[in-house]
């Protein structure tokens, strides 16, 4: 099955500070820090910058390195455990300030990918609960459960933070089967943790979310917002269209944007942004593909829907179409995913 680097990611530029935390980590186990930085194409030095940037390959090696190293599966944890709330710059300053958990979810989930930009925040409401979904941006392959346990540990570990005694998270929901370590998960998390469920993220009990908060600072985070609207605008001029693009098809998952409406969304004209694309060497149509490609696999991995069904999710108005499509990009039959049959 493909794990390639998709083309035209571009290269991920991620706050030294989660470097520094992972650093800690390998440190603490007597690995050498400074070998585990060279073999991703690191130097010591990369820990005393504000940001480091790699390439999504080296990023991936990077975590899997010190795994090995560390020789710990649930090194994800560990690292969110270390990201407290005054580790996020801007982003944490506003958390921090916001009147509701509602607006805090708010600005997580605009402002999440100029922190972690192979992740995508966003939120919607189940029956009496606020659910906060996380997606990758990008193909993380074996790190995959690592990240993501990190990043919502960081999270939770925030919402804990500013919402004592107001709102408290009913329960985390991880679409991967139960670890060895699970009941250390849960002790981490301190609340219920759901295995195989078909999404990533937290439940809120909806009748609290909008509760004001004691640590509410209007003034400061109107100053806080601004400063991660500053980021927002520099993270986004800084990126590739593909890059951006990629990131709204993952966001809008449920109904891909057309062309024209993502221009839109990107406030260019179509024509304007096939142009950018194809400088950048690719299409919007390949975009498409490649975020398909990785929800497809990532939907079969859940087991939680039948291959027609995803077909739909993806928008493939016949079933066939998706299994053609899924036979070249992963050489096997959609029901044959990482060697299982499913659902068909």
């Amino acid at each position: 099955m493909s794990s390639g680097e998709p083309p035209n990611s571009g290269r991920l530029v991620l706050p030294a500070h989660y470097l520094r935390v992972v650093a800690d980590c390998v440190s603490a186990s007597g690995g050498d820090v400074a070998h585990w930085l060279r073999r991703s194409g690191l130097g010591a030095s990369s820990l005393d910058e504000s940001s480091v940037q790699m390439s999504l390959s080296a990023f991936r090696r990077l975590i899997s390195d010190a795994m090995l190293v560390t020789r710990e599966p649930a090194l994800g944890l560990l690292v969110g455990q270390r990201l407290t709330a005054n580790a996020h710059g801007s982003l944490g300053l506003a958390a921090m300030s916001s009147g509701s958990v509602r607006q805090l979810i708010g600005v997580l989930e605009r402002y999440v990918g100029t922190r972690v930009p192979i992740i995508a925040a966003y939120q919607d409401t189940l029956d009496t609960q606020l659910r906060f979904q996380f997606k990758e941006t990008v193909p993380l392959g074996e790190v995959r459960h690592a990240v993501l346990e990190a990043v919502l540990l960081a999270t939770k570990g925030i919402i804990d933070f500013v919402a004592i005694g107001t709102c408290r998270v009913d329960s985390v929901t991880l679409d991967f089967a139960p670890p060895g370590y699970a009941p250390f998960a849960r002790s981490l998390f301190n609340c219920e943790v759901r295995y195989g469920m078909p999404w990533v993220g937290f439940l809120l009990p909806l009748d609290r979310v909008d509760q004001t908060l004691n640590t509410a600072d209007s003034a400061a985070f109107q100053a806080a917002e601004a400063l991660c609207q500053r980021d927002f605008d520099k993270f986004d001029s800084g990126h590739p269209v593909s890059a951006r693009v990629r990131r709204l098809l993952i966001e809008h998952q449920h109904g891909f944007p057309s062309l024209s409406a993502t221009a839109r969304l990107l406030h260019v004209t179509p024509r304007t942004l096939h142009r950018r694309l194809v400088a950048e060497g690719t299409t919007y149509q390949q975009i498409l593909e490649q975020v398909r490609h990785l929800l497809a696999v990532e939907y079969l991995r859940t087991r939680q829907l039948t291959v027609q069904e995803i077909a739909h999710a993806l928008g493939y108005s016949d079933v066939a179409n998706f299994r053609r499509a899924f036979r070249r990009w992963e050489g096997v039959p959609p029901t044959r995913i990482l060697g299982r049959d499913l659902p068909a």
